[in-house]
């Protein structure tokens, strides 16, 4: 699962309302990178291991997981509004989220079918899964009577260049986080199925397995290019990633307080639980991951989550725009200087503990 950038799609239909996701800092968004590297790639320290993982990936075990039973068919009417809306914008932001990752995979595949057969065809596998979540999820969305225009959204979108290096990295992450964020959920309303008010939390743990799987793939690639991991500079990007990704889940999770409460789950508490089990699997593949048990690490995350709160709501007061700057100024600064200094936290050597970390 890749994040992506999101702007209004298409029209909006009486009868199925299109979704239309604001452009923040925290929205969704698409990436493209340096294809002619990814077909240079040197993959021999990681060939037997991904071509595991393809044999894997022919087999599909998930290809029949993804299929709407009856229990969709019913309304969601009494489902109260906070419950709703929060629901639905907790689709919409999944649903481009599996569809950049689709796209970007796609391509990935397109370009190195020629150069480079055994990366193409494991990232046209993963291509796969990721479109089969992101239709599953637009159906979903159709429930609530909304919909996404997916095809049009691969020529509206604003695509962001990202090296590949920065691709490896993020979209580890992003897909081991992913997984955390899944099987939590999936765990929690197995002990508690009064909060189970969807029938698509039945699917978390097939869809968590695809998470956890690319998230193998990623680190492999991630292992099979030394200058990733066995230097300097491969220690401050891990945690540079690590940061960004666990910041932007802090402040995301936060304004989706309300879709957690509505499952049965304190959000702060989901938060923590995800950003741990997070770091402590990243610390299989990257070189150094964060302390999070550094007394100052979720306090200072926390503070950065309910300024982000403020920021949302002068972005949607009615004053003039030079106010709201004025407004934002401090929140701001307060943001980048919690974020900076969790940086300067002394991190844990990954590498140290290769021998003791499973």
């Amino acid at each position: 699962m890749v994040n992506t950038l999101s702007k209004p799609a298409t029209e909006e239909p009486k009868s199925n309302p299109q979704a239309l996701i604001q452009e923040t800092i925290l929205a969704p968004r698409f990436y493209t990178t340096d294809f002619e590297a990814a077909a240079n790639f040197d993959l021999s320290l990681q060939e037997t291991a991904l071509k595991a993982m393809l044999d894997e990936m022919r087999t599909d075990y998930n290809r029949r997981h993804f299929v709407r039973d009856e229990a969709f068919e019913q309304t969601w009417d009494d489902l109260d509004e906070e419950t709703r809306n929060s629901f639905i914008d907790y689709l919409e932001r999944s649903c481009v989220s599996e569809f950049s990752g689709f796209l970007l995979f796609k391509e990935l595949s397109r370009s190195l079918k020629q150069r480079n057969p055994l990366l193409a065809e494991i990232f046209h596998l993963m291509a796969r899964d990721e479109a089969r979540h992101a239709g599953f999820l637009n159906k979903a969305m159709g429930d609530f009577n909304r919909s996404l225009d997916l095809a049009r959204l691969t020529k509206t979108r604003t695509y962001t260049f990202f090296p590949l290096e920065w691709v490896i990295y993020t979209v580890y992450l992003s897909e081991k986080i992913g997984y955390w964020r899944y099987i939590i959920i999936y765990r929690h309303l197995e002990k508690h199925p009064e909060h189970q008010f969807y029938p698509l939390f039945r699917y978390f743990e097939s869809w968590c397995q695809d998470e956890n799987r690319h998230g193998d793939i990623f680190k492999a690639l991630l292992r099979s290019q030394p200058k990733l991991w066995n230097n300097w500079k491969a220690r401050l990007w891990s945690r540079f990633f690590l940061l960004s990704v666990f910041a932007t889940h802090s402040l995301t999770v936060q304004e989706r307080a309300g879709f957690y409460h509505s499952l049965g789950l304190d959000a702060t508490e989901f938060d923590e639980q995800v950003i741990r089990k997070t770091n402590e699997t990243a610390a299989r593949a990257f070189p150094a991951v964060l302390n999070v048990d550094h007394p100052e690490f979720f306090p200072r995350m926390q503070r950065c989550a309910k300024r982000n709160l403020k920021l949302k709501a002068i972005s949607e007061n009615n004053f003039p725009k030079v106010v709201k700057f004025l407004q934002k100024l401090p929140l701001l600064g307060g943001i980048f200087w919690d974020l900076f200094r969790l940086y300067l936290i002394k991190p844990i050597d990954a590498e140290a503990l290769r021998g003791t970390v499973r």
